[in-house]
């Protein structure tokens, strides 16, 4: 039963890698790597369960919070962009 969780949700994740290399916006982007991330983490715990490793367990959460960190990073960036961008334009003409 969990070697079809683990598959499904290897599934899910090349679907999510999909959306993330054709999505249509930046954010559709950045939603789909996050999503990719959630993934990698019930991958690990699922394996952790799988063989009796709790070990396993602390990696699946110090990767949860890089991917939460790395993804508010990056919608920082991408926010302070799209601020920045208008001015730029203004001063060209």
């Amino acid at each position: 039963m969990y070697y079809v969780v683990v598959i499904a949700t290897f599934a899910t994740m090349g679907l999510a890698l999909v959306r993330a290399l054709l999505g249509p916006s930046v954010y559709d982007r950045v939603l789909a790597v996050n999503m990719f991330g959630t993934k990698t983490v019930l991958v690990l715990i699922v394996i952790a369960f799988l063989y009796g490793r709790p070990d396993f367990l602390d990696l699946a959460m110090a990767y949860a919070l890089i991917n939460f960190v790395g993804v508010l990073a990056v919608l920082v960036f991408f926010r302070t962009r799209a601020q920045r961008e208008p001015t730029e334009t203004k001063g060209k003409d």
